[in-house]
């Protein structure tokens, strides 16, 4: 028995003929689909202390459930004390079962963690069909254990659809169950 997460088999048995009916594409091949989700967090701070950087790497790897890769700098600044070759941040892009996994629990459990939460803002989509998210802390991830936090720090987490508009794509989003602030069907 092959594995499937939970997500992926909602989105090709409910998700699919929804998006079907709604905008009435003639072939399954149209329908748009969640490529990748890309997370990435820069650490400003890792000018002056170099362990900053190491704990966003170890912190990024734990709530993506995939090895994360740092960000570095490509050009010297000496305004920000920033050299060539600085560590500056941590990336990750999830794809596949990865993707709906961390997709998943980013909907039921991490989300509902946010402070005074009142739903994703539904103005962040770049007009192609991706969708931008900001986290303002990482620790309303499950995985992260308090007690070894030094930094609350943020994150950017960017959702790269195949719609071709920004419709088509917050349908999907909102179908796969992301909370957006206006929901008016």
């Amino acid at each position: 028995m092959n594995y499937q997460p939970r997500l992926k088999a909602y989105y090709k048995e409910q998700i699919v003929p929804k998006l079907i009916e709604q905008f009435s594409y003639k072939t399954v091949m149209q329908v748009p689909k969640l490529v990748k989700i890309c997370i990435n967090q820069g650490v400003g701070q890792a000018t002056q202390d170099k362990k900053l950087a190491d704990h966003a790497l170890q912190e990024m790897s734990m709530i993506a459930g995939q090895k994360a890769v740092p960000t570095i700098a490509k050009k010297s600044v000496s305004n920000f004390k920033l050299r060539e070759g600085m560590t500056i941040g941590s990336r990750v892009t999830l794809r596949r079962d990865q993707m709906y996994e961390f997709l998943d629990r980013l909907i039921s459990v991490a989300l509902p963690r946010v402070r005074d939460f009142r739903g994703i803002n539904d103005k962040s989509f770049d007009g192609r069909g991706n969708y931008s998210l900001g986290v303002t802390e990482q620790i309303i991830f499950p995985e992260i254990d308090l007690d070894k936090v030094n930094k609350i720090s943020g994150m950017d987490i960017t959702f790269v659809t195949t719609a071709n508009t920004d419709a088509e794509a917050m349908f999907l989003l909102k179908e796969m169950g992301l909370p957006f602030r206006n929901q008016n069907n």
